[in-house]
């Protein structure tokens, strides 16, 4: 039985919601990179860097090259760049949305005193 799309979805969102996993994707925006410049930037363990980027690989999202004992990361699509920038400015939105409701809650709080 195939799976339904909403179902899709929630599983390829689920596979993106882990900070490491995003950050990676965030530096890969600019072009390929090495691990070890990813580790540079993460500054975590090199296993858990190696875990997350297994899952972003499997999943089909970055692509892997071997070059000796180099290891360089890419994005696999435009696509996942889109998406990047998207939730951007989707959160930006939304902290707008929030700092105004902040400063009406505020003005309020002055005009009760």
């Amino acid at each position: 039985m195939p799976v339904p799309l909403y179902q899709a979805k929630a599983e390829f969102f689920r596979m993106l919601g882990h900070p490491v996993r995003i950050r990676a994707l965030e530096l890969l925006q600019d072009g390929p990179m090495p691990v070890r410049d990813l580790l540079a930037a993460i500054e975590i363990e090199p296993s858990a860097l190696s875990q997350q980027l297994a899952v972003l690989r499997r999943s089909g999202i970055v692509t892997s090259t071997r070059t000796g004992s180099t290891v360089v990361y890419e994005l696999a699509g435009g696509d996942v760049a889109e998406l990047m920038s998207a939730a951007r400015r989707i959160l930006t939105e939304m902290l707008n949305g929030q700092h105004e409701l902040l400063e009406e809650l505020r003005e309020a709080e002055v005009g009760a005193r």
